[in-house]
């Protein structure tokens, strides 16, 4: 009996979470179609539900790219198993005319990121512009098909609110920003609080 009511419990939550609307300044909103790494299209609102690093990225990118990634693992190995097994991460891809799903299995394979929780994603041109929009990532292509953009780990609450981000990159977490994913994870509907832009990276 107790094991049913836990159940409808849950159930129950789940159906409230689905019915709430989406708050405002929820970058779930967007509408656009994502593919990820093993080729399965979705919806940035699909994500709703538990709290979310995002950033953006390209395969391609051989010095700032890796350390980003480098950041999300270095966020992960600073979290318990339980306060891990709560969070998602999101990369989105600034190179959709080269970064197929090929090439974000790739990086995910060759990375060794954990494919229940870690999602490497493309979308079209236009869905990358209002990506970055709604993140604050600032981003320009160059003539050699570099790009040039900010550099930034984000942190979403649980209904795609952006609460924080750091730019501070690397194995070892920013200590501020991490303090942050855990309280987020504590309490995964937590207000939204203030951000700043990224700086454009060379």
């Amino acid at each position: 009996m107790k094991i049913l009511i836990c159940a409808a419990i849950f159930l129950y939550a789940g159906v409230a979470l689905a019915a709430k609307p989406l708050p405002d300044d929820s970058i779930y909103h967007l509408q656009d179609t994502f593919i990820n790494q093993d080729g399965e299209a979705f919806q940035l609102a699909s994500r709703r539900g538990k709290p979310q690093l995002v950033a953006m990225f390209y395969t391609s990118c051989k010095y700032v790219c890796p350390l980003i990634i480098d950041s999300g693992v270095g966020v992960d190995h600073a979290l318990t198993p339980t306060e891990r097994s709560g969070l998602a991460v999101l990369l989105v891809s600034l190179d959709p005319a080269r970064d197929d799903v090929t090439a974000l299995d790739y990086v995910a394979s060759k990375r060794k990121l954990d494919r229940s929780r870690w999602t490497l994603a493309r979308t079209e041109k236009p869905g990358v512009r209002k990506t970055a929009a709604l993140l604050g990532v600032r981003y320009r292509e160059l003539a050699d098909g570099e790009f040039n953009h900010s550099s930034a780990l984000i942190l979403l609450d649980a209904d795609g609110r952006v609460l924080t981000r750091t730019e501070k990159l690397g194995t070892v977490p920013d200590a501020a920003f991490l303090a942050r994913v855990k309280a987020a994870l504590a309490k995964p509907a937590g207000t939204s609080g203030a951000v700043m832009q990224g700086e454009i990276d060379d």
